[in-house]
């Protein structure tokens, strides 16, 4: 089920002379996919980032030594690189003078990865993203009247993959899921400093999804300056927590210049945070989970379709707004999300007046596969 669409593009970049990053969450299955596209592939050397003897191999690493520790093997793949010092020069070691050798590395945090081998890898990579499971993915496993029907508990638990393989678990995995790669991976990272304030400011968000965000009130409310919440919340976004979704801003002198909203990249884990798990039907969050759901779901969509767009929300300081703005080769896509299939929405005259090639669509739970799947 995972990512189908993965495993074709990465399968036709095998051999192309360029090293191949994948990035992502921990849990969300890029081993598998690996081994989706390479269990038929001869001479593969499988070496993981977290085990100390492969640490100390790529630290102090040589093209020479490289070359007798990966013997005959003609494709290496390196699970969670971030954990390895350096590890962008013997990257492009590897890719530079292992002419014959396809190196594959994955990581769960793009704070250390990306900080690592962007200036040496550069030209010489192509990265991917994989995120829990998508909309689309499920569709394509098991019909898509079955996966609407599943959309209330989605909102409520998410779509890592051993939450939607493990169905009357999803509590005790979600805490596992939150205590290890949430928790523990985000507060080893080095020069975190106040890691009950990480924690507070996660679940401030967590009550926060669908409204625009200040810097200054989460300060003020978990008693950090400025600086440091964005710091902290740059390193959610780079360990795949959280995503920011600015402001469109482009003809109006009453748009919003700097507005920016939050958004959680699985709604299992930002209930967790909140240890709420009621059912939807019950819930006066509903209409925010279906908000962040939503626009989670989109980025897995625009990313795994390959899309080249840019995605806002917009409003205005007499609080006109629009919940998402989708902006492609210059035309808008203007969408508003209702839980309520029945619900109502009106477009404001002022953006159909300064944006007028937009498309107005109004997403509910009746038409959400035309926003999310390709059916």
């Amino acid at each position: 089920m995972i990512a189908r669409v993965l495993n074709q593009r990465i399968s036709g970049q095998l051999n192309q002379g360029k090293a191949i990053l994948i990035f992502g969450p921990r849990q969300t299955g890029k081993t598998t996919l690996l081994h989706q596209i390479l269990d038929e592939e001869p001479d593969v050397m499988w070496l993981n980032g977290d085990e100390a003897d492969v640490k100390q191999i790529f630290e102090n690493a040589s093209s020479i030594r490289l070359k007798a520790v990966f013997g005959t093997n003609k494709i290496i793949v390196l699970d969670e690189a971030q954990r390895i010092e350096n590890i962008g020069i013997s990257l492009k070691l590897i890719t530079d003078q292992l002419k014959d050798v396809q190196l594959i590395a994955t990581g769960s945090s793009a704070f250390e990865l990306a900080n690592r081998i962007q200036e040496p890898l550069t030209g010489r990579k192509w990265e991917y993203f994989l995120y829990p499971l998508s909309f689309g993915e499920m569709v394509a496993h098991h019909g898509l009247l079955q996966e609407k029907r599943m959309i209330p508990h989605r909102l409520v638990f998410g779509c890592y993959p051993e939450i939607v393989n493990n169905p009357g678990k999803e509590k005790e995995i979600l805490k596992q899921l939150t205590d290890s790669f949430l928790y523990k991976d985000i507060l080893m990272i080095e020069g975190l400093k106040k890691p009950s304030k990480l924690i507070h400011l996660l679940q401030a968000l967590a009550f926060q999804i669908g409204n625009e965000v200040s810097y200054n009130e989460l300060g003020r409310t978990i008693g950090l300056d400025n600086q440091t919440v964005e710091r902290y919340i740059e390193l959610l976004e780079k360990t795949y927590v959280i995503f920011r979704v600015g402001a469109l801003s482009r003809n109006l002198r009453k748009e919003l210049k700097r507005g920016r909203k939050i958004y959680f990249y699985d709604n299992g884990v930002r209930n967790a945070l909140m240890a709420q798990f009621g059912p939807i039907e019950l819930r006066p969050d509903k209409g925010a989970l279906w908000e962040n759901y939503l626009m989670a779901e989109r980025r897995k969509y625009i990313e795994y379709k390959g899309l080249w767009v840019n995605s806002y929300f917009w409003r205005t300081q007499d609080q006109q707004e629009i919940d998402y703005i989708e902006e492609q080769d210059g035309n808008f896509l203007a969408c508003e999300f209702k839980w309520n299939p029945d619900a109502r929405a009106r477009f404001p005259k002022t953006f159909a007046n300064a944006y007028p090639a937009s498309v107005f669509n109004v997403i509910t739970p009746r038409n959400v596969d035309d926003f999310l799947a390709d059916v």
